[in-house]
């Protein structure tokens, strides 16, 4: 574990196995209907309080265990609230589809107010994030929900202004009047924008790793480095066509109900976990 290209590798692997978690519990949640989708996130509970723990052991830590453990906070806190999300249990106070006739900012503002209350919560998030990690000898779990939080934002903006592949399939049943407020079509100024800033985040993080002289820093580094990677080519499924939704399919129960696509829909959620 202190090599690494092993911690690119855990990276990946976390990052793929808890987004199918995520996924499988939403699954089934829909299935069982009722009131499944607030249970799922009580009982999920326990995680956010890992991840705090995590947290707060983490950051004084400048050992090769300190990096994986701050990055492991991070993901614990993300993907918890990632579930409060996807549950339906905090999303905004807008609940309905974006009407056909609505464009420029009145729909931007019907948008916000569909996730604001989800967007609220993960800046509580951030600021928690800010205040633990001050002055600590190890801010990993901070820059990791960095990591995550711009490319969520940059995600989102592309998803409202327009990309050629969006796709539903993983969409969960609370949040059916979300996908009104997708836009696919031609890339807009959005797109380059995220790319670049992806692009520059993820060399700038591997030119750190490279420089890296301990194993603490060259651990950070590759952790973030593969996170930004994944960041950068979430966006880039918005526009490629690659059937990454195949890495979890084979792992959930099938829905119930009809499930609409499109048949140029991309297999990127946009509700992972990672960004």
């Amino acid at each position: 574990m202190t090599t690494p290209w092993i911690a690119a590798l855990f990276a990946l692997f976390v990052w793929w196995f808890a987004t199918g978690v995520i996924l499988l519990v939403v699954r089934r949640a829909d299935r069982a209907g009722g009131h499944a989708h607030g249970r799922s996130v009580l009982f999920g509970t326990p995680v956010l309080a890992l991840g705090f723990a995590l947290l707060i052991h983490s950051v004084e830590n400048t050992s090769v265990a300190g990096a994986y453990t701050g990055f492991l906070a991070a993901l614990a806190i993300w993907g918890w609230i990632e579930l409060t999300f996807l549950t339906g249990l905090v999303t905004g106070p807008t609940r309905a589809k974006c009407p056909a006739h609505v464009f420029g900012l009145d729909r931007l503002w019907r948008g916000w107010s569909v996730v604001a209350h989800h967007e609220a919560l993960l800046l509580v998030g951030l600021l928690v994030m800010v205040l633990v990690c001050h002055g600590a000898a190890n801010p990993m779990a901070l820059w990791a929900y960095l990591v995550l939080f711009g490319a969520r934002i940059l995600a989102k903006l592309n998803l409202f202004f327009g990309v050629p592949r969006i796709n539903t399939e993983f969409v969960p049943r609370p949040l059916e009047h979300i996908k009104s407020y997708f836009r696919r079509g031609p890339i807009t100024l959005a797109f380059p924008v995220a790319i670049t800033a992806l692009s520059l985040l993820t060399g700038g993080l591997v030119h750190q790793l490279w420089t890296a002289d301990t194993g603490y820093a060259q651990i950070t580094y590759a952790l973030l480095s593969a996170l930004a990677a994944l960041a950068l080519l979430e966006h880039w499924l918005m526009v490629v066509p690659l059937p990454d939704a195949k890495l979890w399919r084979w792992m959930l129960p099938t829905p119930r109900g009809p499930q609409i696509h499109s048949a140029h829909a991309s297999d990127d959620t946009n509700g992972k976990i990672a960004p």
